[in-house]
Formats: structure tokens, C-alpha cells, sequence
């Protein structure tokens, strides 16, 4: 039953950190695209390789201090609550999404919008600086909420090492299947996926608030699906309950459309 248990607790860890860090690396991968495409390859992949780097180095030096120094109890109560702010805002958005409240994050359009950002001058033939900083940036930014999930599943769950695996199998995937589509991947479909992501960070996140505050959960770590599929069912009901009502009489002229302008998130 213990083997059982602890078997199913490492795949949930390996199939969040990987769907996170799809969903932010397909983010990276755009702004790396539109920086290489106008810029010049060399250093926009260049500056995409360094931050990868940086990144790698941090889970290094910050997990294992983060099992050695801090209590399991301390640990589990902070990465909790990290886990639930991360998960709800990426839920809330999902929700608002899948009601029709706020428009859908469009790969497309923040393509379009970097080029036209950097289409302003060619990059020399040697190494750019602002396409290196530009990618660099870009990789960085996204990946360092890839870090802080890596870090906090990796080490509440006693599995760093998997976890830095799952990540890492992650950013080969979209940087592999970049290289094929050789754009934008429009196609992946990311709302769905931050939707399961937002429903497994925020159970992750209760689990693991509760079992910092002494919470004994029911079969331990089984109780995890169980919390994922309750706050599956909330965010359908949520997602029912605000969705605008469909009318048949036209709308009329200066009605205002419930409809948020899409974001990065």
C-alpha cells in the first residue's frame, strides 16, 4: 500500500511540473521565435540557452539547501501557499476563459506583437545584443515560475531529482517540436492546459498547506486526485454560473461586451 501510494504521488509530481513547464516554455519558445526570425538566430539562441542555464543553476543551488535547512512542516506550509497564489491565478484566468469573460491567450497574437516589436531594425550578421537580452529575458522570465514549481513539488515530495527530470523533458519537448514547426506553436492548445495546471496546483497547494498545519489526510498522498477532481468541479460550476446568458434580441449600440482584452497570462 506505502509503495503504492508513494508510486502515485511521483507521477502526479512528474505530470504537473511537465504540463507547467509546457505551458510557460510554448510562452518562451514565441518570444524566442519572433526575436530569431527578426533579429538573427544566433544570439536570440543564444540568450535562450544562457538563461536555460541560469535557471538549471538555481534549482541546483536552491533545492537541496531547501531539504537540508528548512523544516518539512515550515516547507510544506510556504510551498502550500505559493502553490495555491500561482494556482488560482492561473485558474481564475482559465475559468474566466472557458465562460466567455476573457479572451482566449493567443500564441498568434503575441507572435505578431514581438516582431512588430523588434522589426524596427535588422540585427548585425554577428552576435546582437538586443536579441540576446530580448530572448534571455524572455526564457528567464517565464521559466523562473517553472523553477519555484520544480523547487517546491521536487522537494516537499522528496523528489527533486524527478521533478528537474520532468521539466527538463518538458523544455526538450516544445524546444524539439519548435525546431519542426519552426514558428509559433498556435496549435498546442494552451488554455485547456492551464486549466489542469491551475486545478493541480491549487490541490497540490491545499495538500500541502494542510499537512503543514497537521492536516492527516485520507490515504495520504491518493487524497491528491480526489482534491483535483472537487476543484474540477467547482470550476465547472463557477464557469457555469458566470458564463453571460445567450439573448436573442440584438444588442444594442454602445452596450458594452463583457469580453476581457487577452494578456501574457
Amino acid at each position: 500500500m506505502i509503495a503504492t501510494t508513494v508510486h502515485s504521488g511521483n507521477v502526479i509530481v512528474v505530470v504537473a511540473v511537465f504540463l507547467a513547464s509546457t505551458v510557460e516554455m510554448v510562452e518562451a519558445l514565441t518570444i524566442v521565435l519572433a526575436v530569431g526570425i527578426t533579429r538573427g538566430w544566433r544570439s536570440a539562441l543564444e540568450g535562450a540557452v544562457v538563461a536555460l542555464a541560469a535557471l538549471g543553476a538555481l534549482v541546483v543551488a536552491l533545492g537541496p539547501a531547501l531539504v537540508h535547512y528548512v523544516p518539512l512542516s515550515v516547507l510544506r506550509l510556504v510551498v502550500g501557499g505559493l502553490l495555491l497564489v500561482f494556482g488560482l491565478q492561473w485558474l481564475r484566468k482559465a475559468v474566466l476563459r472557458a465562460a466567455g469573460l476573457k479572451a482566449k491567450h493567443d500564441e498568434d497574437a503575441i507572435f505578431a506583437e514581438q516582431v512588430a516589436e523588434l522589426a524596427g531594425s535588422e540585427g548585425a550578421a554577428g552576435r546582437d545584443a538586443t536579441a540576446f537580452v530580448v530572448a534571455f529575458k524572455g526564457v528567464f522570465l517565464e521559466g523562473l515560475e517553472v523553477v519555484v514549481i520544480v523547487i517546491t513539488l521536487g522537494t516537499t515530495s522528496h523528489n527533486l531529482g524527478l521533478a528537474t527530470a520532468s521539466a527538463a523533458a518538458a523544455v526538450v519537448l516544445v524546444g524539439i517540436v519548435g525546431l519542426v514547426v519552426h514558428r509559433q506553436l498556435s496549435a498546442v492548445p494552451e488554455n485547456a492546459l492551464k486549466m489542469g495546471v491551475g486545478l493541480m496546483l491549487v490541490s497540490f497547494g491545499t495538500f500541502w498547506s494542510g499537512e503543514g498545519v497537521g492536516v492527516h489526510w485520507p490515504g495520504s498522498d491518493l487524497a491528491i486526485p480526489v482534491l483535483v477532481a472537487a476543484y474540477g468541479t467547482v470550476a465547472w460550476l463557477l464557469i457555469r454560473a458566470v458564463r453571460p446568458a445567450r439573448v436573442d434580441t440584438p444588442v444594442e449600440l454602445g452596450t458594452a461586451v463583457p469580453i476581457v482584452e487577452a494578456d501574457r497570462g
